[in-house]
């Protein structure tokens, strides 16, 4: 148990913890209920709920959603315009989403499923260390998707600072 100042007052059984929040007008609050055993302070309980709160929102406030932004491709697309879809693509991955790379057969082409998976999986050739495959090209319908996620940031390394040498030793002074 732990006091309104923040000393330790020991392990208590939960009745005269109780008793001693109530003497000093506050509440008993069970901080940490998973600790063996359980951690309680004696504190006001809107303010504990209120500082709760605030750590929650903060949190929010850091996390980032990931959203998946779809690129679609056709069987038939010309290399301009792959280019261009890939770089959307790794331009998604560089901003911390998730690309679902997408390619629709139309009539006649579900015969030629091969050309798409020749399509997706030079994507990912291409996109290389910018991405991570998340699931592999797979047929739902008469489209075939793939998940990108973004690849593993490194994080720019300061270089040493390069440390004076030594000067080396002066030679001996030959007599003469």
């Amino acid at each position: 148990m732990i006091d309104e100042k923040g000393e330790q007052l020991g392990i208590l059984p939960p009745f005269e913890a109780l008793k001693i929040a109530r003497e000093r007008g506050l509440d008993l609050v069970e901080v940490s209920p998973t600790a063996v055993p359980p951690v309680c302070r004696i504190q006001d309980y809107g303010k504990f709920l209120y500082e709760k709160e605030k750590s929650d929102r903060a949190a929010r406030k850091r996390q980032k959603v990931i959203v998946v932004k779809e690129v679609k491709f056709s069987v038939t697309i010309d290399d301009h315009d792959y280019v261009t879809r890939k770089n959307q693509a790794v331009r998604f991955l560089q901003e911390g989403d998730k690309v679902k790379a997408s390619l629709r057969f139309k009539g006649r082409q579900m015969a030629h499923r091969d050309l798409g998976y020749k399509i997706i999986n030079r994507l990912i050739q291409d996109v290389g260390e910018n991405a991570v495959v998340e699931f592999m090209p797979r047929m739902e319908g008469n489209t075939l998707h793939a998940i990108l996620a973004p690849g593993k940031k490194e994080l720019p390394r300061k270089p040493a600072s390069p440390r004076p040498e030594a000067p080396p030793p002066d030679p001996p002074a030959q007599q003469a």
